[in-house]
């Protein structure tokens, strides 16, 4: 079974302030150094048990490329460590390494080698690689002639051929379509079940929090966060606007669950709750049933216009429905300093039963990442039970009219 130990690890480069900077040091008989350390990485300290997932999240230059690079061990560390147990397929590049000249089948011959797999298995293994790449006859065509999306699909075909230990993947299957993408989860899903450990990065906030048991949040080079996936994504979107200067914090609710609260505090959320058609406030929803979201916002500071937007998360922190007040041509003009304003949206709970979430957003425009007013995640956690209408399965309730014809 495969494990990952990473203990203090660090990596950083030599930084000279001229190009005869380097000459100096070398020639410099008292042994003086002429650079500074500049660190990519620093001091990261976690583990990955048997079996595990673990999501690996940062914006660009955080450090998750180069992580991995010396998890697998084609860049060595400046200081600390990396153990691991089992047998490891990585795909952290786009082609992983294959060379332009030479057709697919050579190169697959060449990677799965490198991987461990001798000439008379990959032999065996080839068909069920060209079936799963689906890149037809260009098997046999120098790969300079693939596109990016036909290197990823023959790289991880290999990399995958047969079920590893540790599988570690970056962010090379970003280049392939939809279609292959959904294809190779599934194959990172199946892996998962016989035991396979994985370590993904990904941007992909869906894949997170449905395959990975825990996630890092790496920010200028440091472990700043490692927890539950959904928690950490939330944390990880706050940071994308924290050049506006907000504030972030974290609260734990009654239920357990980390709550992320960020922006720059011009509006807040004073009270949001489920009303149903008698006006009275509710918890618990019914499949259909008309009911309407009412937000009271309080605002602190004088606004140009004011944008509220929401979204209905299920229990894993997939969106189920999101919209905002600008998108629905309901923006708010010149609101000054001190107004209590109530938002009501009315809509059916055509959603499946289960427990879901809401989510809101007070800021000037359609997205959060100019003036970030507030950010609230789980600002509303309810459930939804099904009880008067046929069974079905899903998180959409779209309940048809059936009309059966005979036909001669």
């Amino acid at each position: 079974m495969g494990t990952i130990t990473v203990t203090n690890l660090g990596k950083a480069y030599k930084q000279y302030p001229s190009r005869w900077s380097r000459l100096l040091e070398w020639m410099d008989p008292r042994g003086k150094a002429h650079h500074q350390q500049h660190w990519v990485l620093q001091d990261l300290n976690f583990s990955v048990k048997a079996g595990e997932a673990l999501g690996i999240i940062g914006i660009n230059g955080a450090g998750k490329s180069t992580l991995l690079k010396m998890v697998v061990g084609t860049l060595q560390p400046t200081t600390g460590k990396v153990e691991m147990q089992g047998r490891v397929a990585a795909l952290l590049e786009l082609g992983m390494g294959f060379h332009p000249d030479f057709t697919g089948r050579q190169n697959v011959f060449m990677a799965a080698q490198l991987l461990g797999m001798s000439a008379e298995e990959v032999s065996g293994l080839m068909p069920g690689i060209e079936a799963f790449a689906e890149i037809g006859e260009y098997i046999d065509h120098p790969v300079r002639v693939y596109s990016s999306g036909m290197q990823v699909r023959l790289a991880f075909a290999v990399a995958t051929a047969r079920r590893p230990d540790i599988l570690i993947v970056d962010e090379a299957l970003s280049v392939g379509d939809t279609y292959f993408q959904h294809k190779s989860f599934d194959r990172i899903r199946e892996f998962r079940k016989q035991g396979t450990t994985l370590l993904i990065v990904s941007h992909d906030k869906a894949s997170i929090q449905s395959i990975c048991d825990r996630a890092i949040l790496l920010n200028a080079g440091k472990l700043v966060m490692e927890g539950q996936p959904e928690a950490v994504m939330d944390y990880y979107n706050a940071l994308l606007a924290e050049h506006q200067g907000q504030s972030i914090r974290q609260e734990v609710l009654p239920n357990g669950k980390l709550q992320t609260i960020s922006g720059t505090g011009e509006a807040e959320i004073a009270h949001i709750a489920f009303f149903n058609q008698d006006g009275q406030a509710i918890e618990i929803l019914n499949v259909g049933e008309s009911v309407t979201l009412r937000v009271d916002v309080k605002v602190n500071a004088p606004i140009d216009q004011l944008v509220l937007g929401y979204g209905i998360r299920d229990r894993l922190g997939q969106t189920v429905y999101g919209t905002n007040t600008a998108l629905q041509g309901a923006s708010l003009k010149d609101v000054p300093a001190g107004s209590n304003i109530r938002f009501e949206m009315q809509f059916p709970a055509n959603i499946g039963a289960g427990s879901y979430s809401i989510q809101t957003a007070l800021t000037s425009s359609e997205t959060h990442l100019k003036n970030n007013f507030e950010w609230r995640e789980l600002a509303l956690i309810f459930e939804v039970i099904n009880a008067d209408k046929p069974h079905f399965s899903g998180v959409a309730w779209l309940n048809p009219d059936i009309s059966i014809n005979h036909l001669a």
